[in-house]
């Protein structure tokens, strides 16, 4: 994970998840990627035995690390943040070692490769917006021109980082692509702006292929089109629609067969915009408001997977 002592006691979902194994009877050891290594083909890590409290003062205590190899872990939960650079790749590689030494991750590092959280969604054509993948300026030129009123976002950021909107005659839809693809070199998503979003960017949590039925509807404020908490959107808990819930079960089933065991769906309107795989957050919101547990539910859900795998 990231670094722990950094986290936000409030919102942070990993915490929850921690509090959750550790109920469960689990031995927590506390990993940050630059700890992970191979050496003489053996996946190995800086690990640290870690207790964790449900305090906003104190929710950790950490004993002093020791060098062990990653094999002698059930189960590795990998919540590192984006960006979804080189040293998160290298860092599945080594998970993936790990794997294959019987050690049980999730979310599945090959999958986590695999599925990059805007263009997976494109594996599900009938329930996204219109959208276009491309570093071709004329492309997306032409795609504004069709649209009118578009989203244009990295593929590799999160928290609604470098996210513009972008209207046909806007003047400065030149220098945006230019910034955005860095002269041609990096390829974007554009999307079609989906108006709904004043009424809420939904992220949809599934869990060992299980549909929460609550999500949580992030609002952006009066001065900002984009909802996530991390520009100042405001949170609000509410049921699943019946469209959203048909959109969860068409992808549902996909995740399990890749060994995605925690998963956000991004939902604006009646639209999938992203499938977070990574680190997917909101969890502790949706609990406060509900009877759901969900760290209770993934520890469960991971428990089945690997009696599965075992068997």
């Amino acid at each position: 994970m990231d670094p722990i002592q950094e986290i936000n006691y409030q919102k942070d979902t990993t915490l929850l998840l921690l509090v959750a194994a550790q109920r469960a009877g689990y031995k927590i050891f506390y990993i940050e990627q630059s700890d992970m290594f191979i050496e003489n083909c053996v996946p190995k890590a800086s690990m640290s035995c870690i207790k964790v409290f449900e305090h906003p003062e104190k929710w950790y205590n950490k004993q002093v690390p020791f060098v062990g190899a990653l094999e002698m872990l059930d189960v590795i939960l990998m919540r590192k943040d984006p960006p979804f650079d080189s040293e998160y790749i290298y860092s599945t590689y080594i998970l993936e070692a790990a794997e294959r030494r019987g050690c049980l991750v999730v979310n599945k590092p090959s999958s986590l490769r695999d599925c990059n959280e805007k263009i997976f969604a494109t594996q599900f054509p009938e329930c996204t917006p219109p959208i276009l993948v491309s570093r071709k300026k004329t492309l997306l030129k032409d795609f504004l021109a069709e649209h009118n009123d578009v989203v244009l976002k990295p593929l590799d950021g999160m928290g609604g980082k470098s996210i513009f909107r972008v209207q046909k005659h806007d003047s400065n839809v030149n220098v945006i692509l230019e910034t955005l693809t860095r002269e041609g070199e990096q390829t974007i998503m554009a999307q079609k702006y989906i108006p709904e979003i004043a009424v809420g960017d939904k992220r949809i949590l599934i869990v060992g292929g299980e549909i929460m039925p609550y999500c949580l509807a992030r609002l952006p404020d009066s001065e900002d089109f984009r909802g996530n908490l991390a520009v100042g959107g405001t949170g609000i808990v509410q049921p699943l629609s019946d469209r959203d819930q048909w959109i969860a079960r068409q992808v549902a089933p996909e995740l399990m067969k890749r060994g995605l065991l925690f998963v956000g769906l991004d939902v604006i309107g009646n639209f999938l915009t992203e499938i977070n795989v990574t680190s997917p957050t909101c969890a502790r919101e949706i609990d406060q408001s509900t009877n759901l547990k969900i760290g209770d539910r993934l520890i469960s859900a991971v428990e089945t997977y690997r009696n599965r795998k075992i068997t």
